[in-house]
Order: C-alpha cells, then structure tokens, then sequence
C-alpha cells in the first residue's frame, strides 16, 4: 500500500514501465497505455516546475479526455495540486473559481497536448510532504459561492490504502468502470485503484451515460471487473433486463457512493450479478470519498429496516454527536462527525468556513457533516441531512447557492428553492418566485427565460425543475418564508 507520495508515485511509474504498451485509460472513443500517460506526465511536471517555486495550483479544465490524467499526474510529480473543471461550467462560475484558485497555469486538454509535444521531462520529482494539497475540488457552497475543498496527500493516501486493503483489487488483472466526472470525488475511488494496480481505466463520457446502446456496447467491449458508480446510475443501467451478469461475465465488485444505496436496487443485483459483490460507502469530499463500507448482502437486507452505511474505516473516528461534538448512545441520532487522517484541512481561502465546519479533538481534524445518523454495535445509519444540502444524481448541492442565484436574476424580486421528494428521495428542485416584472410573459415564457438565465450562472444539475411564479409567500412567527408550508405544498 502506498505509504508516501514517493511511493504512490513509484508505484505508478512502475507499472507504466513493466507495461508500457498496455492501455491504462480510455473513455471508450480515446485511449492512453500506461506509458505515454506517464511520458506526458513527465512532461507536464517539466513545465510545471518552469512557472516557479510558488506551488500554486494548476487548473485542468475539460472532461474525460486522458490527457486530464495526464494533467492530474503531471501536477503531482512536480508537486502542485490540480483542481480539475468541468468545461461545461457557466463563465461566471468558471471565473469565480479561477480568482479563488489564482493557478499558476490553465490548461485544457489540447492545451496539454500541445505541451507534452515541446516541454522536456522533468528529472526527479518535487519533495511532497503529507500535509501538501493533492487536489483541490469545488463544491457548491450556501452564500452562492463555490468552496474549494482542499485534500492533501496524507488524506488521499488514508483513503486509498483502506480501500485497497478492503477490496484486495488484483495485480493487473482490474478494469475499473467509472461513471463520475472527475470534478466529483467518487471518481477518485475508480482512477488511482486502476493506476496503483497496473488494471485499465473505462471512464464513461458524458454523452454515453445517458445511452444505453452505445453504453452497453462500451460495457461488453470493455468487460469490467469493477464498478464504480452512484446508485442513481446503476438505477437507470438496470431499467434494462440486458443490465444483468451476461454483459458483465468479470464483474467482481458493484462500489457505490455518494448518495443512499436503495434496497430495491440492491436487491436487483444480487439477483441479477450472482457472483458480484455489492458494497455500500458513504463519505463527504471533505473527508475524502468514504469513510465507511459494508458489503450487501440479502442476509444484511432481511436483518435491517434501512440501509446502513456501513463501519467506519481504521484509524478514522466516525460517529453521531451532540451539540458538543461528543459521541451519542447506542440508537441516539446526532450529527454524524468525522475525526482523523483522511479529514480534509478545510476550504481554499475561505478561513471562515472552515471555522464553521472543522475542528480538532486529541491532535486530529475533524468535519461535521450535517447528516443526521445513528450507530449500532459499531454499524452506522444515514437518516438525512439537517439543513438545506441535497444530494441529486450523486451531485451535492447547497440549496441557498441555487436560490441566491435565482434571487439574483433580472426580473426576480424574491425566491425560495425547496427540494422535490418522491418516494423519500429528493429528484429535483422547484423554485417559488417573486417576479418583479413579466413584460407580459406567460408563466411557461417566463420560467424558460429565467432558466436560461440560471445556466449562465450554474451548471444544469443546479437547475430547478419547476417554477412556480407567486405574487406573496407564506410567512411564519418570526416573519421568515414557511418553508414548511411550501415543502407541504409540493407534497400535496
């Protein structure tokens, strides 16, 4: 397991050196073997160490593309966190971050291409401690700003040496499925595990998630061994009877992570990938991907009313709390809290907030959550979330974000952005609005203007699905919109 940075990056290096010819990355239509991806890596790290001795970020905006790992293993070696963005990200928003990051370069991915061609490779590598970013990911934050979560090397390698103890991944023997954009922290339990292993990297571009053809042509080309994906995904992968152990012979492992595991869904594939196992983790991009596993099974199914998240990794304290951030009861909900090594340091420039969130106790960060959860004999329970984030296709969001936003569009006197739930679980947003003015718009005319407006400012999953135009809202005692009513009123 990987103990340093050195080691972490010799591992790679290794692996790219025993075999060089082999594929390491592909997102179905473009492919990288192991050792161009680290010749173009080296090459980016020579530049890298070109732009000075600042350390500042590089910022690696595209999406699936390799030369993107590429980019992330460039920043690495010369020892500069990377903060990937989505190309699709609105220009305000692309801005925003950009001045929060202030990078030392920005590159895209034919940008990097263009670089790998004329820069020479670095000899040697940076001297990266424990305590130095690895990647820096942007989150949605609740004052309409994004935050920047800042994960270290120490955090990272916390992470990855639990999950390659627990899943015991084959020595060249993986092929690593993986849904998510690399600007969402579940891709980091799909592409290192691949690297660190000498297995292949299948990364599902966005214009094949929603396919099912072309996705299942990737699947049977491909045959992976691992799955990594949010339940959501596997839901619509499995609305196909084809989605079932004959396209995928090899599959060992369904992971999934960042949003509830439903039963329903677990059941379907115990039945349909008999020989597959399936595990459930939970964890925020503050504490790096996961910080508790369980593997399902239908005797875990039959024994528990609820899903539960799993137990807590070693060396890694994870618990419901009071107010005082002290452990709960046996049966108690509280606070979920999350204390040790894997505990990101806190947000990019943003002291305030990490004030609000983090903490320390016994010499160790910590996180509050702001999930609500309980524990039994050590087994953890997830039971919502206490204030206004949700979690919709695997994407957190922070509603107030959206709704300052909403607030801040032309024509928009006030509005309220509530959570739409079915079922008991959340798939969408409607925005109540306040117009200021309509130039004789109709309600649909209206709303279609004022979600354009939104996608300048936000990308699409951040986008309210309704709108519903008022000329008042419902106020309670304090004078303060009823939520309450409103969320009754949706439900209705």
């Amino acid at each position: 397991m990987p103990a340093t940075p050195a080691e972490f990056l010799n591992r790679i290096q290794a692996a790219a050196h025993r075999q060089p010819d082999e594929i390491g990355y592909t997102n179905g239509s473009e492919a990288i073997t192991r050792g161009v991806l680290w010749e173009t890596a080296t090459r980016l790290a020579g530049h890298f160490r070109s732009l000075g001795d600042d350390r500042a970020p590089i910022m690696l905006v595209g999406h699936k593309e390799p030369e993107m790992v590429a980019g992330f293993l460039g920043a690495a070696i010369a020892g500069r966190a990377y903060v990937p963005v989505d190309d699709r990200l609105p220009a305000a928003r692309l801005d925003r971050i950009r001045e929060i990051v202030r990078p030392a370069a920005e590159l895209t991915a034919d940008s990097i291409r263009e670089l790998a061609a004329t820069s020479a490779p670095l000899v040697g590598r940076a001297d990266s401690g424990m305590d130095d970013p690895f990647y820096i990911l942007f989150t949605s934050g609740s004052t309409g700003e994004p935050k920047g979560v800042v994960v270290t090397w120490g955090c990272l390698l916390s992470f990855l040496s639990w999950l390659l103890a627990e899943q015991k991944f084959g020595e060249r023997d993986e092929v690593f499925l993986g849904q998510t954009p690399f600007t969402f922290d579940v891709s980091v339990m799909d592409l290192y595990p691949s690297l660190l292993t000498g297995g292949m990297h299948v990364s599902v571009p966005r214009h094949v998630l929603t396919a099912p053809r072309e996705l299942f042509t990737l699947i049977e080309r491909t045959n992976p061994t691992t799955w990594v994906s949010t339940p959501s995904f596997a839901t619509f992968c499995a609305t196909d009877p084809k989605f079932a152990e004959s396209l995928m012979p090899r599959l060992k492992r369904f992971l999934f992570c960042g949003e509830p595991l439903p039963e329903k869904l677990a059941e379907l594939l115990l039945a349909r990938f008999p020989n597959a196992e399936i595990w459930n983790t939970y964890g925020p991009t503050e504490a790096t991907v996961a910080v508790t596993s369980i593997q399902v099974t239908k005797e875990l199914l039959a024994s528990h009313e609820a899903m539960p998240i799993g137990y807590a990794m070693p060396g890694v304290r994870v618990y419901p709390g009071d107010e005082h951030r002290r452990p709960l009861p046996d049966g108690e909900r509280g606070e979920l809290l999350i204390v040790g090594p894997s505990v990101s340091p806190g947000y990019l420039g943003r002291a305030d907030l990490t004030a609000q969130k983090f903490f320390e106790i016994d010499g160790m960060r910590g996180y509050a959550t702001g999930d609500v959860a309980s524990v039994r004999d050590g087994l953890l329970s997830f039971h919502g979330r206490m204030d206004y984030q949700v979690k919709i296709g695997g994407h957190r969001i922070e509603i107030e974000d959206v709704e300052t936003n909403v607030r801040q569009l032309s024509g928009v006197r006030n509005a309220v952005v509530l959570p739409v739930r079915r079922n008991g679980a959340v798939e969408g947003m409607a925005a109540y609005v306040l117009p200021s003015s309509r130039n004789g718009e109709s309600d649909f005319e209206l709303a279609a203007r004022l979600r354009k407006a939104l996608g300048e400012r936000l990308p699409g999953y951040m986008i309210p699905k309704r709108w519903i135009f008022r000329e008042t809202l419902p106020t309670n005692s304090s004078g303060k919109v009823d939520r309450k009513a409103l969320l009754a009123e949706l439900e209705a």
